[in-house]
């Protein structure tokens, strides 16, 4: 046989340096790329604003979730440090690295089985519009959380009030130059031991603040557990007039630690629920 006819009859070799090997041999994240790139450019515009807007609320929310907050003030119990409708950032890092709340920080809490003891019933689609919302600072929290100001950690005595109408922690009084203008420390006497692992919060507003001096008598005696704190109010971030940085005040700079040499250990708790 001529070997020329041979040759002729032979398949001629895939000389390309990177020969077809089919669809069905690509690998798909190979393949998702290209995919993705005729996705967007079929959609146009209007498509590409869309995914880039998902992509904002997605971070946005992850950032609100895990770092800061806006907290959307809803009452006055926190008068004049904050008005109704101050949106408030809270920074939930503050006490995620082994740190926990001092005296005089604004927190943000979940009041459950503190101030709450039953949570509320809700509509599981208004709940999650609510919840996006609210981390974003459009609506208000969940009926279940709380701001107020820490006023005594576990293992304070903290009583209300002495002679001269002062609050007193660890035998100490405080001068609460927060408080909103007119007010008393507190129109109900008190005397609390606050058990370790919690907290004894109040409003700034003390005659239109619901706080720990309400549920004296309830589960958990009205402090709050430190695994129910959700952050620190660091911030004002609107309005714009009322931007500012929250500082820790000094009223609490001379209290001693409890178990300090006549820091006032001791006694129970006194008072009812405050109006």
């Amino acid at each position: 046989m001529d070997t020329d006819a041979q040759l002729a009859q032979l398949p001629e070799r895939d000389r390309s340096p990177d020969p077809d090997e089919g669809e069905g041999r690509r690998s798909r994240s190979a393949r998702f790329p290209a995919r993705a790139r005729q996705w967007l450019a079929g959609g146009g515009p209007l498509r590409r604003a869309g995914l880039l807007l998902i992509v904002c609320l997605v971070f946005v929310l992850l950032v609100s979730s895990y770092v800061v907050q806006p907290f959307l003030i809803p009452s006055g119990s926190m008068k004049s440090t904050f008005q109704i409708g101050d949106r408030v950032l809270v920074n939930k890092l503050a006490y995620r690295f082994g740190n926990e709340p001092r005296r005089g920080d604004v927190i943000v809490f979940d009041g459950t089985d503190s101030f709450v003891q039953t949570r509320p019933a809700e509509n599981p689609v208004a709940a999650l519009v609510r919840k996006g919302a609210s981390s974003v600072g459009l609506m208000r929290p969940a009926a279940t959380d709380y701001i107020k100001r820490v006023v005594g950690i576990g293992g304070d005595r903290v009583r209300c009030c002495d002679k001269r109408g002062r609050l007193e922690v660890n035998g100490r009084p405080v001068l609460e130059d927060y408080l909103f203008p007119g007010d008393e420390p507190s129109q109900v006497p008190f005397d609390i031991v606050v058990p370790e692992g919690k907290l004894w919060v109040m409003g700034d507003h003390r005659s239109d603040s619901r706080d720990s001096r309400d549920h004296l008598g309830e589960p958990g005696g009205g402090t709050v557990p430190l695994d129910h704190v959700i952050g620190r109010a660091d911030w004002i971030g609107w309005p714009l007039g009322r931007m500012t940085s929250l500082k820790r005040p000094g009223a609490f700079a001379d209290v001693p630690d409890p178990g300090d040499p006549g820091h006032g250990a001791g006694g129970g708790h006194l008072g009812g629920p405050h109006g």
